[in-house]
Protein backbone atom coordinates (compact mmCIF):
# COMPACT_ATOMS: atom_id res chain seq x y z
CA UNK A 1 0.00 0.00 0.00
CA UNK A 2 2.87 2.37 0.65
CA UNK A 3 4.02 2.04 -2.97
CA UNK A 4 0.57 3.00 -4.18
CA UNK A 5 0.61 6.18 -2.05
CA UNK A 6 4.01 7.19 -3.44
CA UNK A 7 2.81 6.75 -7.02
CA UNK A 8 -0.26 8.86 -6.29
CA UNK A 9 1.86 11.65 -4.79
CA UNK A 10 4.22 11.64 -7.78
CA UNK A 11 1.30 11.59 -10.14
CA UNK A 12 -0.26 14.55 -8.37
CA UNK A 13 2.99 16.52 -8.64
CA UNK A 14 3.22 15.85 -12.37
CA UNK A 15 -0.40 16.77 -12.76
CA UNK A 16 0.14 20.10 -11.00
CA UNK A 17 3.15 20.85 -13.19
CA UNK A 18 1.23 19.97 -16.34
CA UNK A 19 -1.65 22.15 -15.20
CA UNK A 20 0.71 25.08 -14.65
CA UNK A 21 2.22 24.66 -18.12
CA UNK A 22 -1.24 24.42 -19.70
CA UNK A 23 -2.41 27.53 -17.83
CA UNK A 24 0.65 29.49 -18.97
CA UNK A 25 0.11 28.37 -22.57
CA UNK A 26 -3.55 29.42 -22.40
CA UNK A 27 -2.62 32.84 -21.03
CA UNK A 28 0.00 33.29 -23.73
CA UNK A 29 -2.41 32.29 -26.51
CA UNK A 30 -5.17 34.48 -25.09
CA UNK A 31 -2.84 37.46 -24.86
CA UNK A 32 -1.80 36.97 -28.46
CA UNK A 33 -5.41 36.77 -29.60
CA UNK A 34 -6.42 39.91 -27.73
CA UNK A 35 -3.40 42.08 -28.44
CA UNK A 36 -1.40 40.54 -31.28
CA UNK A 37 -4.30 40.08 -33.64
CA UNK A 38 -5.85 43.37 -32.54
CA UNK A 39 -2.81 45.24 -33.84
CA UNK A 40 -2.59 43.23 -37.07
CA UNK A 41 -2.18 45.17 -40.29
CA UNK A 42 -4.83 43.53 -42.50
CA UNK A 43 -8.06 45.35 -41.74
CA UNK A 44 -10.26 42.22 -41.79
CA UNK A 45 -8.18 40.51 -39.08
CA UNK A 46 -8.19 43.65 -36.96
CA UNK A 47 -11.95 44.12 -37.34
CA UNK A 48 -12.67 40.50 -36.40
CA UNK A 49 -10.55 40.80 -33.26
CA UNK A 50 -12.10 44.18 -32.47
CA UNK A 51 -15.64 42.82 -32.72
CA UNK A 52 -14.73 39.77 -30.62
CA UNK A 53 -13.26 41.98 -27.89
CA UNK A 54 -16.41 44.08 -27.77
CA UNK A 55 -18.64 41.00 -27.66
CA UNK A 56 -16.85 39.97 -24.44
CA UNK A 57 -17.13 43.52 -23.03
CA UNK A 58 -13.35 44.01 -23.27
CA UNK A 59 -12.53 47.73 -23.49
CA UNK A 60 -10.08 48.44 -26.27
CA UNK A 61 -10.54 52.15 -26.89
Amino acid sequence: MTTHSIKTAGSAARSAAQTAVAAFAAILLGSFLLYGVGFAQPQQIHDAAHDARHSFAFPCH
